[in-house]
């Protein structure tokens, strides 16, 4: 995929990693209700309703309602108890993406997963199935398997003092077996866990009254069905440790509204947010669209350009370019030209896919910490998890998604390529571009966290933009109650 030009990469930034900083209309003399300004500008649902191949029906569904306006403890994100509370109340207690099927795509094949304290082995014990286990020996308790990642076994074995069970769990062998009568598979079996496989992704809750994994999933399964990620294969996977608590880190990536400093973007398009539930929610932003009106609110010439033609719009874009005619768009052809030009390259055949589809940043978060993209420029899932029990780290995992060929199998995943706190994006030849932009993205992060321990005030949070954030911090309070410890 060739660079795209510096002005245009400043302007036509996607959302998730270097999307338009948004406006809000300054508001009349007479009061509104809360939550309902927006930015200037055409809508998306202008935009989307204007495109040459229609959106689907999950792309043109919009739901936001105003949550409150109070300011979050800056405590939340550095506090040892709350992470406590944290670990036992709400990662003991909900679904989360533990790995890929194709990790383990043979019987035998496993993927040990680790959040916090706890650690799980996602095992493929026959053909159509896939099962769940504590990652500790029912003896003395001992971890059975070592590092977090994939590797193959006929059964499971305790390095301590040799206990082995079968591939499913089953107890199988206890050397000495005279010093313990009262040991059988019933009771000494490994600890299952409950497990559950969405799109290609497999699931894990440690709970043991785990509710169904479609209950937290909400619209997933309906929006999705419309562009299945079980159809796309891992190109490439990132994982790097930043300086911040989980929660900071991946809230840099669930608004736009950091990017006209962060990302020293001028562009005025409009992003819309959409919250569907408790656990889900959305944002979707235009590409290959520009509208300028939205810089009216930010003081100064700074950003008084002219506006982009629809040619300098199309020169942003991943394509071969031709000179447009009159009448047409950059949004319009660069879609088409991506149809042609990706669907030669994957063999995937693109022509009933949308414009927004083949050009826009889609991204749905799922609680607690899932990001997915269903676009097909933009095709990605990432995580982020706490680093142990270490309240000001994380680590951060970009999935680059491919589409597969109708009928191609997926082949074996890459090895995750691992960057340490010091390291740059820019490391990594396979993100191009995106390198420099991770980055911008991830730079900010360690002095939130120091200014987060000093602040004496609470995180104030915009009404619209950062309603996700917001969604996200309820959800959290809701496990927490529920399954208090206190």
């Amino acid at each position: 995929m060739r660079l795209w030009s510096q002005r245009c990469l400043r302007i036509l930034k996607p959302c998730h990693i270097h999307s338009p900083r948004l406006t809000i209309k300054r508001m009349t003399d007479s009061p509104q209700p809360k939550g309902v300004a927006r930015a200037g500008g055409k809508s998306i649902a202008d935009v989307l309703a204007s495109d040459q191949h229609p959106a689907p029906a999950p792309l043109i569904a919009s739901e936001y309602a105003f949550l409150g306006d109070a300011d979050l403890p800056a405590s939340r994100y550095t506090c040892g108890d709350f992470f406590k509370k944290e670990t036992s109340g709400m990662w003991a207690h909900c679904w989360q993406w533990a790995c890929r099927e194709e990790h383990i795509p043979s019987i035998g094949d496993h993927y040990v997963y680790d959040i916090g304290p706890y650690s799980v082995i996602v095992a493929r014990t026959a053909e159509s199935e896939i099962k769940a286990f504590i990652n500790s020996c029912t003896h003395r308790g001992t971890r059975i398997l070592g590092e977090e990642g994939p590797g193959f076994a006929e059964g499971f074995s305790c390095p301590f003092h040799g206990w082995s069970w079968h591939l499913d769990g089953r107890l199988k062998d206890v050397p000495g077996k005279w010093d313990f009568p009262h040991v059988c598979e019933a009771s000494h079996s490994l600890q299952e866990v409950a497990c559950e496989s969405w799109e290609g992704f497999v699931f894990i809750n440690l709970d043991p009254e785990a509710p169904p994994l479609k209950e937290q999933l909400d619209v997933l399964p309906d929006h999705f069905a419309h562009f299945p990620l079980r159809d796309r294969r891992i190109r490439l996977h990132v994982q790097k440790v930043l300086p911040a608590n989980w929660k900071a880190a991946q809230e840099a990536f669930m608004e736009a509204y950091h990017n006209f400093t962060t990302h020293d973007s001028p562009t005025g398009a409009n992003t819309q947010y959409d919250i569907f539930g408790p656990h889900v929610s959305r944002f979707i932003h235009n590409i290959g669209h520009y509208s300028p009106e939205a810089l009216a609110d930010y003081p100064g010439d700074k950003w008084r350009e002219p506006a982009l033609t629809e040619q300098e719009l199309l020169a942003g874009l991943p394509v071969t370019q031709r000179t447009l005619e009159d009448g047409e768009t950059a949004r319009a052809v660069g879609a088409q030209l991506l149809r042609e030009e990706m669907g030669a390259q994957l063999n995937v055949d693109f022509s009933k896919v949308s414009d927004s589809e083949m050009l826009d940043s889609i991204e749905y978060h799922l609680f607690p910490n899932a990001f997915f993209f269903p676009g097909t420029l933009i095709s990605m899932a990432y995580r982020f998890r706490p680093m142990g029990d270490d309240v000001d780290s994380c680590l951060f995992e970009i999935l680059m998604l491919e589409p597969l060929p109708e009928g191609a199998t997926h082949p074996d995943p890459p090895e995750p390529i691992y960057l340490r706190v010091e390291q740059s994006y820019t490391e990594i030849e396979e993100l191009a571009w995106l390198g420099a932009v991770y980055d911008q993205d991830t730079g900010n992060l360690q002095r939130q966290q120091q200014g987060l321990k000093t602040t004496r005030k609470g995180i104030t949070l915009g009404n619209y933009q950062e309603a996700r954030i917001r969604r996200f911090h309820l959800t959290l309070d809701d496990y927490l109650t529920r399954h208090s410890t206190s």
